[in-house]
């Protein structure tokens, strides 16, 4: 249940151009829990970035000369991403990237480091085929504050798309939990005959909690769409 939400900045579009990785973020996701051990790099690339980049990243050449090359880190990096389910918004392009990277040093492409790959685009587009579906909608759609974002960050994207991904695959979740369930029902009837005879207190929700609860099924409403199933049913 180890997930690494990615993401990059770059100097342009094409490594095979000789653009480079110039920071990368990551975010670390155990259980659906962020555990905050992030990784956090930049990286110098020898070059100057693309202007269309640069206005993207803002990450100027002077300030990522005081920084030590990819290769410097590319055992570490390998070493934190290894056997992990790596979730990126458009994979292909990160990937292309890192692999070029990890290329340069003599070292496997991350798709054979990384346990998975999962593209969080290619899942929003299934969900809402023919919508816009870059990191700034998918907020929007999903009520995730992003006015902090006024410059593209590999970090700062990273912990979105992590708050975008576990919103986009709650009710998967459910779903496997439930599943899950079925498969121990047999393990614990002996513990849920025994649980049957306890008088257990009624804890009743405070004003607050209550209030948050509408504003979480308010936001599972505007995710889907429509009425959420939670509401049809009460």
């Amino acid at each position: 249940m180890r997930q690494i939400i990615l993401d990059t900045e770059t100097t342009g579009l094409d490594p095979d151009q000789g653009d480079r990785v110039v920071e990368l973020g990551c975010v670390e996701v155990i259980n659906r829990e962020l555990t905050g051990n992030n990784l956090h790099l930049y990286f110098n690339p020898d070059r100057d970035s693309a202007p269309e980049a640069l206005a993207v990243h803002g990450l100027t050449t002077e300030f990522l000369s005081q920084h030590g090359r990819f290769s410097d880190e590319a055992q570490r990096i390998a070493a934190y991403l290894e056997g992990a389910e790596i979730i990126i918004h458009n994979a292909a392009f990160d990937t292309k990237f890192l692999n070029a990277e990890f290329a340069r040093v003599g070292m496997p492409t991350v798709n054979s480091i990384a346990g998975l790959i999962t593209d969080t685009l290619a899942m929003a587009r299934e969900r809402f085929p023919g919508k816009r579906n870059n990191l700034d909608i998918l907020c929007e759609r999903f009520d995730i504050s992003n006015k902090h974002r006024i410059l593209h960050g590999a970090l700062l994207d990273a912990e979105l798309l992590a708050e975008v991904w576990l919103a986009m695959t709650r009710g998967q979740f459910g779903l496997l939990m439930e599943e899950a369930g079925e498969q121990d029902t047999q393990k614990t009837s002996a513990n849920r005959l025994a649980l049957d005879t306890l008088v257990l207190p009624v804890i009743r929700p405070s004003d607050p909690e209550l209030q948050a609860h509408q504003e979480y099924l308010d936001a599972l409403d505007k995710a889907a769409g429509k009425t959420c199933l939670w509401r049809e049913l009460a």
